[in-house]
């Protein structure tokens, strides 16, 4: 469950970016992944949209982290893992799995319902090993009532409506959409982003709206077809405030990435 975004900040070229599925140089690196663990109790599984909100938000917490700048401990990571394809990988945890994977280094964000636990990069065959015994299936969660309006103020995060994907998957595809978004801020504004603490929302578009949303030149997420979805697909559309074009649909080409 995995992808990979190109941006005014980000100084990859758009025909090397890590979220397309063509080959380019990106694909003779040292492959490495990003991973998260999502907290789901047999009892008490979290509500959909708040851990695809939630793993969102994780995202852009791990990028924005000390420890994942300059001579950070989590620097160097976060560099080869950006230098390769960006990919995430999804899975979950419950009980004594979820307790082993805390013990480890990362962060844990909070939502309403969701933990997500985002840790540095690892090598996409070298997870630690109480991660890598940790399974990807079984990451399909429901909403109990409808999320409601998102708020016009805030990030959207807008999904494909004609794209079924696990919540695992989803979860995956927002958060390269946070990642993109973020990659096209400015530093004023991912601080100012950062120290409102990421609020955002996830919802999937009405689907007269999504072939302008992929047309409006706000970062667009493509899939490389690695899992679920054919390659290619359109996945998210970033809808940030600070990134909409005037009058808001008309813009450049869209920023896109695929893992």
């Amino acid at each position: 469950m995995s992808e990979d975004p190109t941006t005014v900040n980000d100084p990859t070229p758009v025909h090397d970016s890590p979220f397309r599925s063509e080959t380019s140089t990106r694909d003779t690196a040292p492959q490495f992944v990003l991973p998260l663990v999502v907290r789901i109790e047999r009892a008490d599984p979290p509500a959909r949209t708040d851990a695809l909100e939630t793993a969102a938000r994780a995202v852009l917490t791990i990028l924005a982290d000390e420890r994942s700048a300059g001579d950070g401990a989590w620097a160097g990571a976060m560099r080869d893992w950006q230098d390769a394809r960006i990919r995430k990988v999804v899975r979950r945890a419950r009980g004594a799995e979820w307790r082993r994977a805390e013990a480890l280094p990362g962060i844990t964000v909070t939502g309403k319902s969701a933990e997500v636990r985002v840790f540095p990069p690892v090598p996409l065959d070298g997870w630690p090993k109480d991660l890598a015994r940790l399974q990807v299936s079984g990451t399909d969660l429901d909403d109990p009532r409808e999320p409601g309006d998102a708020d016009p103020a805030a990030p959207v995060l807008w999904l494909n409506p004609e794209l079924g994907m696990s919540a695992g998957k989803a979860m995956a595809q927002a958060g390269h959409a946070a990642q993109l978004a973020w990659w096209e801020l400015s530093d004023a504004q991912r601080t100012a982003w950062r120290d409102r603490g990421f609020p955002l929302a996830v919802r999937t578009a009405d689907p007269a709206r999504w072939p302008p949303l992929t047309g409006s030149g706000l970062p667009l997420v493509r899939d490389a077809g690695f899992t679920e979805i054919a390659p290619g697909s359109c996945t998210v559309v970033a809808d940030h405030p600070a990134l909409r074009r005037e009058p808001h649909g008309a813009g450049g080409p869209a920023s896109t990435r695929s893992e």
